[in-house]
């Protein structure tokens, strides 16, 4: 695994203190610009505009239809413009949509990068313009970005680990090989994620059978390194730690296919739609919730005040700090934390209104599980 990290957090995060004031907007349906506009009322003479490269839509569907449209929603709430796009995987493309915004009068930008020299080499010109960076969501190593917004990835971790661990020993399995399904060996979060939950693992006593990475968290290959794990060890496995849900839906689709599906318990992340479904269903033991909306809002806010030159309450909201291992800065940060989703507390991420019991109570059988774990409205 390349970038093998530590994560110390030299300060806490208060999620109350972050105040946000939201109003509902328009949707956004343009899948690659959605730009909101808005005149800024504390700096009438200083035109803030944030500029907002998100990711892909392979890796995960929350980039679009969670990220999207809270961010857009609480910069037009605060009369800031914005230009959100997303780079589609292209690391190329990436690059390009960084330069135009800055050419464009970003007075901030704020990235989820593809990779870390990629980010690296936007942050430099970024900074050379007086143009703050936040990394939001995964860290640019090496990159030197002013702000950092994310979860404890490393307790993401600890929750899919011990998740699967209790998943493991409610089957009496107390001990034996398992599987490590890891996201991007280029995605500094994979790392962590993988930290937390090995340790988890191998701390319960369980050995490590196979461990592999998959590039670009693409899903089809995920299905397709998972069978060749599965065949190598000819399915002796205990359980399956997987990174996130879409990995997670691979892993159950070659289970299912072996007819494995109710014997190994496996793990995701990011409670989407179908990692909830196969919770309910008992096909993946375990989710991890993260509120999207509270990192988008923290993300907002805090872009809000630097577009509008505002550094001291930038820094009020960044209480935390993490340690980029390239550089050995400290970053300063905002770290929310995540929740272990088991059948038991789907009902918490419905409730949050993340998403609803009609997305995911969509058949009999889900119909049934929903109804016993107390999924709906």
């Amino acid at each position: 695994m390349k970038h093998k990290l530590s994560m110390r957090v030299a300060g806490a995060v208060v999620l109350t203190a972050l105040t946000f004031t939201v109003a509902a907007c328009g949707s956004d349906d343009e899948p690659s610009t959605g730009t909101g506009s808005g005149t800024s009322t504390s700096e009438p003479d200083v035109k803030a505009k944030v500029g907002v490269i998100l990711p892909d839509t392979a890796s995960s569907k929350r980039w679009e239809t969670n990220d999207r449209p809270f961010l857009k929603e609480a910069f037009d709430a605060a009369g800031v413009e914005s230009d959100i796009q997303n780079a589609q995987g292209d690391k190329a493309k990436w690059g390009t949509i960084a330069d135009q915004m800055l050419s464009g009068g970003a007075t901030v930008l704020l990235i989820v990068n593809l990779d870390s020299p990629s980010a690296a080499a936007v942050i430099k010109k970024a900074t050379a313009q007086g143009v703050p960076v936040i990394d939001y969501d995964r860290l640019t190593l090496g990159g030197g970005a002013s702000y950092y917004v994310s979860f404890d990835n490393v307790a993401v971790g600890t929750a899919i680990g011990s998740g699967l661990v209790k998943c493991m020993q409610d089957a009496g399995k107390t001990s034996g090989p398992v599987a490590l399904l890891n996201g991007s060996p280029t995605d500094n979060n994979a790392t962590l994620f993988k930290q937390g939950y090995e340790k988890e693992i191998t701390g319960a006593g369980y050995s490590i059978a196979d461990d592999q990475s998959v590039p670009d968290w693409d899903n089809t290959k995920a299905g397709t390194i998972f069978e060749q794990m599965f065949t190598k060890a000819k399915g002796d496995f205990v359980g399956v730690a997987a990174a996130n849900d879409g990995l997670g839906g691979a892993v159950a689709a070659v289970l299912k296919r072996e007819g494995a599906s109710e014997d190994i318990p496996t793990t995701g992340q990011d409670a989407t739609d179908e990692g909830l479904q196969r919770v309910l269903l008992g096909t993946q033991c375990v989710t991890v919730y993260k509120a999207i909306k509270k990192e988008a809002d923290a993300a907002a806010q805090l872009a809000i005040a630097l577009a509008k030159g505002d550094t001291a309450g930038a820094d009020k909201l960044a209480t935390g700090q993490v340690e980029d291992t390239e550089t050995k800065q400290q970053v300063k940060s905002v770290l929310l934390e995540p929740q272990q989703i088991t059948k038991e507390n789907v009902k918490d991420v419905v409730a949050d209104g993340f998403t609803t019991a009609d997305k995911i109570c969509t058949s009999e059988a889900l119909k049934k599980a929903c109804e016993e774990n107390g999924v709906s409205g």
